[in-house]
């Protein structure tokens, strides 16, 4: 007979987190660490859900509200599922002066989302972020998917629509 999931009355999820227990044997029981492995969870799973966050209570001790509470503080962290492409749109004040209120309303229009959604069909996500750290390339997104990360810089509305197109033919 299988053991019951204390946590949230489930089934075993040994195995559903069989990816997260190494974290969870390193990281449980050493204090402060809580960050660290939300940090890792999301790596692994794309996105906190509610039974990750019941589980690494769970396994540390720690109570699920005060972990919901961690995780909605920090912007780093996704409580829902992201597309197949995260889409990090700069908004800081070098893309800012250089347009990228205009590319982010050819994103929004080209792919009917707004920051912080996902496309019906799961292959984007669009999310403002505040620097990348590329003021040169001003404005500038970046790509993040299973392959990697890409950099976009020196963008205009047409150009961000055949990025988008041509990365939308390859998923």
């Amino acid at each position: 007979m299988r053991e019951k999931c204390c946590c949230c009355g489930g089934a075993d999820n040994r195995e559903q987190f069989k990816e997260l227990q190494p974290v969870l044997d390193q990281y449980a029981k050493v204090p402060g660490s809580l960050i660290t492995i939300l940090q890792k969870a999301q790596d692994i799973y794309g996105y906190l859900s509610i039974d990750t966050i019941n589980y690494i209570s769970e396994a540390t001790g720690i109570k699920p509200a005060k972990i919901y509470g961690v995780a909605t503080f920090y912007a780093q962290f996704r409580l829902q599922p992201i597309g197949k492409n995260l889409i990090m749109l700069c908004q800081g004040t070098a893309c800012h002066v250089n347009g990228s209120e205009m590319i982010e309303e050819a994103v929004c229009e080209y792919l009917g989302i707004k920051d912080g959604e996902t496309t019906e069909d799961g292959v984007f996500t669009l999310n403002n972020v505040a620097c990348l750290g590329c003021c040169s390339l001003a404005p500038v997104m970046m790509v993040k998917n299973a392959d990697g990360d890409e950099t976009y810089g020196n963008l205009t509305k047409d150009k961000v629509v055949q990025i988008l197109a041509e990365i939308r033919e390859r998923a």
